[in-house]
């Protein structure tokens, strides 16, 4: 099915690009970040980064979110001490991490709506779409997609994690690599740039900080983690020589329930761990209850992904000029149409 899958995904992408499709437009600019795979590409915490940058530099900046996996189906703001199973759970993660408005909606234009109502007379506004390079009803002035080797390998859905043939991400303004990858993702971008695709490449560098500064981690720890690629988690945490006992995967979104914990408490006793490190996606959803049971054997270790651009001032140049290039562009298809 995979082939038919792909078919139709790029035909919707072809109909919205042509004008077939129309896509609603808000008030401010809307830069999206997201990748042409379902997960694991690292979105959060690039969107997180991004926040954080637009913010200082002046900007005042919201994140859209589809708010995936919440029970809500309102058109909301989301707050930092929301219910993640209520509220979507990296929806939760960007408001506790970033301090920015967060709006959820499954159509991303109420969202955006809803935080122009609420932020009037904001200068220099920008909305940062989640996860939103699929969703096309809703334009956007920057596309941003993150590549990475492990897309180059993987198979379209249902047979794969891809939702768009690779040659999709070519379709970006900005294609985001990581610095260990970047060498070898080369020739694949290289190859895009000579079909006629026009991007730039940002490369980011990637760190991981475990628990605050001062606390003892345990030294025979087992990770525990329910995101799309836990092989990921595993060698970033070997990768920065805290290798864990044994890594135990959950399904991507997780809810952890009672049962949850019994199983990590019995693997933890049966391999003699002195504690748990887990992600920050997957923290956000331990109650007190359950993190104060999984404390009985040891500390729990939150490791946070960091994410930094190696040319922070590069990158910003041309995430302006990207903005204010397909305004224009946008108002001159808009004449020539008319």
């Amino acid at each position: 099915m995979s082939p038919v899958y792909g078919s139709v995904v790029w035909a919707k992408r072809e109909m919205y690009r042509m004008g077939w499709l129309k896509s609603k437009r808000l008030g401010a600019p809307v830069i999206s970040v997201g990748s042409v795979s379902a997960g694991g590409a690292g979105k959060t915490p690039v969107v997180a980064m991004l926040a954080g940058i637009l913010r200082r530099r002046g900007y005042a900046v919201d994140i859209l979110t589809r708010g995936y996996g919440r029970t809500s189906r309102a058109v909301e703001r989301v707050e930092p001490y929301h219910d993640p199973e209520q509220h979507g759970d990296e929806a939760v993660l960007l408001a506790q991490r970033t301090g920015i408005p967060v709006f959820a909606a499954a159509e991303r234009y109420l969202a955006g709506e809803m935080a122009e109502r609420e932020q009037r007379g904001e200068r220099l506004r920008v909305h940062l779409l989640d996860d939103g390079y699929q969703h096309m009803r809703l334009e956007r002035n920057v596309d941003i997609v993150l590549l990475t080797l492990e897309d180059l390998r993987d198979r379209l859905l249902p047979a794969g994690n891809l939702r768009e043939p690779i040659a999709a991400a070519g379709q970006a303004d900005v294609v985001v690599v990581r610095e260990e990858e970047a060498e070898e993702l080369k020739p694949a971008l290289d190859r895009l740039l000579k079909t006629g695709y026009r991007f730039v490449v940002w490369v980011i560098r990637r760190g991981l900080s475990l628990g605050e500064e001062g606390n003892s981690l345990p030294t025979l720890p087992l990770a525990f983690c329910g995101i799309a690629r836990p092989g990921s988690f595993s060698r970033m945490l070997k990768g920065g020589r805290y290798e864990p006992l044994e890594t135990v995967a959950f399904p991507d979104h997780h809810l952890y329930r009672a049962g949850d914990i019994d199983r990590l408490l019995q693997r933890a006793r049966e391999r003699g761990a002195n504690g748990f490190v887990t992600t920050e996606k997957d923290a956000v959803k331990l109650t007190p209850k359950l993190r104060a049971r999984l404390e009985s054997i040891g500390p729990l270790i939150v490791a946070r992904l960091t994410v930094d651009l190696l040319d922070e001032q590069k990158a910003m140049t041309q995430l302006v000029e990207l903005v204010g290039e397909l305004d224009r562009r946008k108002a001159q298809d808009r004449r020539g149409r008319t």
